[in-house]
């Protein structure tokens, strides 16, 4: 698993892919942007390029001659993607915190970029996970239909949170106002988003194991 692992970050992933969240999350240091757009970015440029090379290359009948199982094949190629997502994540995090110190006094429309914030960018990337992998693995090849599904699941779940956040007053206050002071509440609404990221990437992975297994590698 972890020699496949280490095959699919290397072969697969360019080195660009890695540098990405470090040139993407700058644009958290924008003042009053659509924070969530900045996590958006993985799955509109970097999976679709990912996915290509993949192909390109050939990549599933390679594997399939490996003496690997097709639960490590699937579990190898989830964990790469995951670890992307949390590397989007992390990078972005800390731009936040430059962001929140930078403009301390900013009125935000959108969501700030505090704890609470990124308990919903992982709710997102769950969701994006949970429609992606059941839907490529059905044939393990087209990564087209997979990744649209995908994307407007997750760009749904994202405009809908903030257009609820600029209409709700509570979640206004929640997250922009005198909750965003409240240390433990926002963290319970990060524990709260990894949780369901954890949740709906293991679905994602046990469907598409199911779904691999039926499919028929030429």
């Amino acid at each position: 698993m972890y020699n496949l692992l280490l095959k699919d970050l290397k072969l697969g992933v360019n080195p660009w892919f890695i540098a990405m969240p470090f040139l993407m999350g700058a644009l958290m240091l924008v003042p009053g942007w659509i924070y969530l757009i900045v996590l958006m970015y993985f799955y509109w440029i970097s999976v679709p390029s990912i996915f290509a090379q993949y192909r390109g290359q050939n990549d599933l009948l390679f594997t399939s001659m490996l003496p690997v199982t097709r639960r490590d094949m699937v579990r190898a190629r989830v964990s790469v993607f995951v670890i992307l997502e949390l590397l989007h994540i992390v990078v972005a995090m800390i731009y936040g915190l430059f962001t929140v110190r930078l403009y301390p006094n900013m009125d935000y429309y959108f969501f700030a970029p505090h704890l609470g914030f990124w308990g919903l960018g992982f709710v997102m990337l769950g969701i994006y996970n949970l429609f992606l992998f059941p839907l490529f693995y059905k044939t393990a090849y087209k990564y087209g239909p997979a990744q649209i599904a995908a994307i407007a699941a997750a760009t749904i779940f994202a405009f809908a949170a903030q257009w609820a956040g600029i209409q709700s007053p509570y979640l206004s206050d929640l997250f922009n106002g005198s909750g965003a002071d409240h240390t433990g509440v926002q963290a319970s609404i990060l524990a709260a988003g990894i949780a369901i990221f954890i949740a709906f990437t293991w679905i994602a992975y046990r469907i598409s194991f199911r779904r691999f297994r039926q499919v028929e590698i030429k």
